[in-house]
């Protein structure tokens, strides 16, 4: 056989043995999706923190942003599409149904995956809450697409969705790219991206699908909401001030000056996974990867190393303040203040300052 009759030689597909080239039928799909998730007449903040960062992936696409409400009557969607505009949506695809009035996995992944199959968005976006997760995993297995979950950074390379996560519980951090299937699909905690700008003189288009499902096809059925009259009222994710101890503190009973300057600064108390393991506090104050992500005004280490488990939860803290006897600690590289010493001594100190501080100020206003 001669060179010229030769066959080329096959193209490697990447490390797994398949395709990395999307297919000609995928190149349609266009826009940035962000489904809006509601409950009970509010809009979970989650939505307008993805919808800004929609707004910049869809920027640099040169495409739309899309925001997707679905509910049964008693939801009030238009004022939330309303709402979406301002946020930075340029158009919302709306599915009302008696059978979504209230969270079912079933009817709400068939009127996701329709609206995907009809209107073919090329990113999707979810919240990972428990209802965005437990929906975002049941869209991507029906649509047969890759699925990043609780990521910390989306931007786009090339024409490919980027989406960074933490993995190997935390210790590293990986950008993952869906290359040959679309929508290209992720999930994002609340609190990890910024809470966009509102103008309210946006506005935008209604689009409305039905979804064509009746209640005897739904195995699930939704007979009451009960609120759970003891839940832990902690507020990680939305608190100005946090005063975080690490096992740095080396006992609970240490732990307490965390609390201590917490009642003093009218702060939460946060906590890292080693704490909470140890029982000192609820897991419920735990920050990092496997607790809350928080955005405070104010973050204050105590006895935290700072590795990136703990990191990817607070590092977009507005100001931090890290406490530690270790100079090398990681916290030190990405904290706007460092105090190296011994946190049961430092903690009581700081305490006492902020007290006769704002004593002062009351005096003062008085």
């Amino acid at each position: 056989m001669s060179e010229a009759a030769k066959p080329a030689p096959a193209k490697p597909a990447g490390r797994a043995g398949r395709n990395t080239e999307l297919p000609e039928h995928l190149k349609a799909y266009k826009g940035v999706w962000v489904f809006i998730e509601h409950d009970r007449g509010h809009v979970h903040s989650v939505s307008w923190e993805l919808m800004g960062e929609a707004r910049k992936l869809a920027d640099t696409l040169g495409v739309t942003v899309s925001g997707v409400l679905m509910g049964g009557p008693g939801d009030d969607l238009d004022r939330y599409a309303k709402e979406a505009y301002a946020y930075g949506a340029d158009r919302c695809y709306l599915v009302r149904d008696p059978v979504l009035q209230g969270y079912r996995n079933e009817p709400f992944t068939k009127g996701l995956t329709d609206l995907v199959n009809t209107y073919q968005p090329e990113i999707l976006l979810l919240g990972a809450t428990t209802m965005g997760r437990d929906l975002a995993g049941s869209v991507a297995t029906t649509l047969g697409t890759g699925l990043t979950a609780d990521c910390t950074e989306l931007r786009i390379d090339g024409r490919a969705l980027a989406a960074t996560r933490p993995t190997f519980g935390g210790s590293l951090l990986c950008t993952i790219m869906t290359l040959a299937y679309r929508p290209q699909m992720a999930t994002v905690r609340p609190r990890v991206m910024a809470m966009p700008r509102r103008d309210d003189t946006r506005s935008g288009d209604i689009v409305e699908m039905a979804l064509g499902m009746v209640e005897t096809d739904i195995v699930t059925k939704l007979l009451d909401f009960i609120p759970d009259a003891s839940r832990n009222t902690v507020n990680l994710a939305y608190a100005d001030i946090i005063v975080t101890g690490g096992k740095g503190l080396k006992t609970a009973e240490n732990f307490k000056l965390v609390w201590e300057l917490a009642r003093v600064l009218g702060a939460e108390v946060g906590a890292t996974r080693a704490v909470t393991q140890a029982g000192w506090t609820e897991t419920e104050r735990q920050v990092g990867q496997t607790g809350k992500t928080v955005r405070p005004k104010l973050y204050i280490a105590a006895g935290v190393s700072g590795a990136i488990q703990h990191r990817v939860g607070m590092e977009s803290s507005d100001c931090i303040v890290a406490i530690n006897t270790d100079p090398n600690a990681p916290i030190f590289d990405f904290a706007h203040h460092g105090i190296v010493g011994n946190a049961m001594q430092v903690l009581p100190v700081l305490t006492q300052t902020f007290r006769n501080h704002l004593a002062k100020r009351v005096r003062k206003v008085a």
